[in-house]
């Protein structure tokens, strides 16, 4: 590997090397946490699975056979621990319009092609995938199912029938309201009641009541009053297993049976990925941690919250499950929010919690028969009709409407409520492709004339379908004139971006300036994208409000802190003539050494509070993802395999060009990227040798060094962190090079020195040896260097890596073969590092020339040449 790219020892990449994918524990360890959530999850899933069976007209008992196989298979074959399976809310109207079509055997049979899918699905990782599909059309979906469930449990709780369909249902209860009667209404009011006040209950009484969940303790209300009160109320009635349907080869139109299928695998899969990323988050809450993105590649089977989905994993568990269920005659089974947010509030740590409440589920519907055949049917419509107004979020509601997407949401919902769920999904999407594309196109543009300075506005996306409106307006603009350009919007392609560019091009070669602000009036940077789009500063709702998508859309991105990070400190107020989308940032050392004592002429930051707006974004964006590094880094030390010495110049990052992360590199940055040797003369003594005029007379003044600071960093890094390479890197326009091409200002004979020159006295041998006919010049593989400054940027490289052979500690190393020395030269302006090779400052009269790294992968230290010793160190940057 390239020698200035540090590594890492091999004891500390086997402590963080991540461990090997192993697939899901099939015995799962269990807590006394997980005991206490599955039997909590248990009492909320048994009335659940009850009334959505009820709901779509199935078997009573095929809803706790859901529930069963749900809570234990998929808990032992998924990859989201904490989630509990079991029948699912969001596919009772497919369900229901299924066994009205086809009838219930037929329909366990779709269920198993469903689950057939699902398993070929997420054998082929797309499980992603499905994530892509806008918010807008997943709680559409959600709102338009509850909206049908609402209303046909409505007319159970009255003591009627649903109808066939959801305008049918609404159509049809106007005249259920007219001949309401008898306890059916009533039980179902207490039910509702109790669900919706249960978890609201004051003081400490109420504190120990709500231990017990809210659906449980509604139904039990109910069943006890409706067995006091009305005793002739129609109940549940669970047949014999010995009847139990089991199902049969589908008959029927294939396409038709096809698209049930899909509808049921879509529905199913789509709800147990977003219940599994939504209890990943609860979960990651609870622990009080940021929230990691779902895993492509890692899940745990018994790690402790917060957790991370395989979601591929997840949708082949939910497959198997549903196959299962199918064959054995359960309702369709899918993730939800409800169980799994339970699970997770009443503590659970893995796992085990859902398989155990699948098990007391078992035990339940082998035991419990006669238990269940004592709830009201109206309790159970009702507390399923709770459920289904609950899946119309107002939070969700104003959450799309915000952000510009509430056609989509409606369309959703409307073709769910009218069509079905699959009709509603596709209108949906269609919808939503219509939005965009007519965001894309619908772009306004104004010019307006503003203190002399004519302003062009565009308003929306740039792409090629508003190129013609975007000259046209920018055709306005008279020849010579001061123009600003303001960009309100998230994103430009690339057509725009070359149309912009060839306008802004010309109008500065006839004399006018130009300028890119953004809608506040901030200062701007057009750049380009690898795909040919252009990133712009966006604004509130454009995007999701999701710490995630607003820094996606903003112009300091935590990925990348150093990105555009100068489009806030630029002025918004550019000089006459300057382009100031193409100021280039001139080195502070530079400007210093071009007029001492004076501090540069250029544009500061009008914000006062810089450092604190920095490590702010620092403790919001990445501290979160550096924490655990920095702690293990704390608690065990630093171990640096390289000291870097470097110039101090606030262009050159040096864990940016290395890629390197905290505890890699030992740094020393200065002026100029120096080492005095360590025998220098004293900083502030006269080149002659002889003692400073203000030097104390006594003659026991020990001798002092040139500049202790580097030298003790040399031998700290050597000496006490044995590390393993030392780098010495330039980089070009250097302004201490500058400085010394130019010479030392001339002063009077009793003006001192001032601290810049004073240290600049150690690169004066870097400048003798490019003078000197002793020493071949210092280049570039494939070209010359561009400048006398590039020269001497290169000389210094070699001369510092000189100086330091002769200090002590390093020649002591470099003898036993245990530490390498590294030249290196890092051209700012094109972002491209070389490295020293060819024996180059070793005495073999070899030419010192610095190869350029380039994108393919370094050859193994291995098979480096047998020249790399320690004779002739610089050799080892071959390989």
């Amino acid at each position: 590997m390239p020698a200035c790219t540090p590594t890492r020892h091999d004891r500390a990449s086997r402590r963080t090397r991540p461990s090997p994918r192993r697939p899901p524990r099939l015995r799962p360890r269990i807590a006394g946490a997980d005991v206490y959530a599955s039997i909590t999850v248990f009492l909320i899933a048994v009335p659940m699975a009850l009334g959505l069976s009820l709901a779509v007209g199935a078997p009573l008992e095929a809803g706790l056979v859901a529930a069963a196989i749900g809570g234990i298979v998929a808990g032992l074959f998924g990859s989201a621990p904490l989630q509990v399976s079991g029948p699912s809310a969001g596919l009772t109207v497919v369900t229901a319009e299924l066994i009205q079509i086809y009838g219930w055997r037929t329909t366990c049979a779709i269920t198993i092609g469903a689950g057939l899918l699902q398993i070929l699905l997420g054998t082929l990782r797309v499980a992603r995938n499905a994530l892509a599909v806008s918010p807008a059309i997943v709680h559409g979906t959600l709102a338009g199912i509850g909206v049908a469930i609402a209303l046909a449990q409505l007319h159970i709780m009255l003591g009627g029938s649903p109808q066939s369909s959801v305008v049918a249902n609404a159509l049809a209860l106007p005249g259920q309201l007219a001949v309401i009667g008898g306890a059916a209404p009533l039980i179902g009011a207490l039910t509702v009641a109790v669900v919706l006040l249960w978890p609201r209950l004051p003081g400490r009484a109420g504190r120990t009541a709500r231990r017990i969940p809210a659906a449980l303790a509604s139904v039990v209300i109910a069943t006890a009053v409706a067995a006091v009160a009305a005793p002739g109320l129609a109940r549940v009635d669970l047949p014999s297993w010995r009847s139990h349907a089991f199902p049969e080869l589908p008959h029927g139109p294939v396409l038709a049976l096809a698209t049930a299928v899909f509808t049921v695998m879509l529905v199913a899969g789509l709800e147990s990925l977003l219940a599994a990323v939504a209890v990943d988050r609860l979960a990651a809450d609870r622990a009080g941690e940021p929230v990691k993105p779902p895993s492509p590649a890692i899940g745990s089977a018994t790690a402790a919250p917060p957790q991370r989905s395989h979601l591929d994993r997840e949708l082949r568990g939910q497959g198997v499950a549903n196959t299962l269920s199918g064959l054995l005659g359960g309702l369709p089974v899918a993730g939800g929010v409800v169980r799994g947010s339970a699970n997770v509030r009443a503590g659970a740590t893995g796992r085990a919690s859902s398989v155990l409440h699948g098990i007391w589920v078992l035990l339940a519907a082998a035991l419990l028969v006669t238990v269940f055949e004592w709830i009201p049917l109206a309790a159970l419509a009702a507390l399923v009709m709770v459920v289904g107004v609950q899946m119309v979020s107002f939070a969700h509601i104003r959450n799309v409407h915000r952000h510009r997407e509430f056609p989509v949401y409606a369309a959703t919902v409307a073709g769910v409520i009218g069509f079905g769920a699959l009709t509603g999904v596709a209108l949906g999407v269609a919808v939503a492709v219509v939005v965009s594309l007519r965001r894309l196109g619908r772009t306004k543009m104004t010019v307006s004339e503003q203190d002399g300075r004519h302003v062009v506005t565009a308003r929306g996306q740039l792409t090629f379908l508003s190129v013609p409106r975007l000259t046209r307006a920018l055709g306005q603009v008279p020849p010579g004139a001061d123009a600003i350009v303001e960009l309100d919007g998230s994103f430009m392609d690339h057509a725009a971006y070359e149309a912009i560019q060839t306008w802004r091009g010309a109008r500065i070669a006839q004399g006018g300036s130009v300028a890119f602000t953004g809608r506040s009036g901030d200062s701007i940077a057009l750049a380009g994208r690898s795909d040919g789009g252009v990133d712009l500063p966006g604004r509130p709702g454009d995007v999701a409000d999701t710490p995630t998508a607003a820094a996606a859309h903003s112009c300091c991105r935590p990925w990348t802190p150093w990105r555009n990070h100068h489009c806030h400190d630029r002025p918004t107020e550019p000089t006459h003539g300057t382009n100031t989308t193409s100021t280039s940032t001139s080195s502070l050392t530079e400007a210093v050494i071009a007029t001492p004592g004076s501090a540069p002429d250029t544009a500061r930051p009008k914000s006062a509070h810089r450092l604190r707006s920095g490590l702010t974004s620092f403790q919001r964006n990445t501290a979160p993802l550096v924490r655990d590094e920095l702690a293990r880094l704390a608690s065990e030390g630093q171990s640096p395999s390289q000291l870097f010495i470097t110039c101090a110049d606030s262009r050159l990052v040096t864990s940016m060009i290395t890629a390197s992360g905290p505890g890699d590199l030992f740094t020393v940055r200065n002026v100029g990227n120096l080492v005095p040797p360590p025998h220098a003369l004293p900083t502030d003594s006269p080149p002659t040798g002889t003692p400073p005029s203000d030097a104390p007379a006594t003659p026991t003044t020990p001798a002092t060094s040139g500049d202790d600071s580097v030298a003790a960093a040399i031998e700290y890094a050597v000496e006490v962190l044995r590390v393993e390479s030392i780098t010495v890197c330039g980089h070009s326009g250097c302004g201490a090079m500058q400085a010394l091409l130019r010479g030392e200002p001339e002063t009077g004979p009793d003006t001192p020195r001032t601290p810049l020159w004073r240290w600049l006295r150690h690169g004066l041998p870097s400048l003798e040896r490019m003078a000197s006919r002793r020493h071949p010049w210092a280049r570039i593989s494939g070209r010359l260097p561009a400048d006398e400054v590039e020269q001497l940027c290169l000389t210094n490289v070699v001369q510092q890596l000189e100086h330091l052979r002769a200090h002590e500690a390093v020649a002591r190393r470099l003898a036993e073969g245990t530490l390498q020395l590294h030249g290196m030269y890092f051209h700012v302006g094109e972002a491209q590092a070389y490295l020293l090779t060819e024996g180059a400052g070793s005495g073999t009269g070899h030419d010192e020339v610095f190869e350029r790294v380039g994108t393919e992968e370094p050859e193994p230290a291995a098979a480096r040449p047998a020249a790399c010793t320690a004779a002739h160190p610089a050799t080892c940057t071959t390989g």
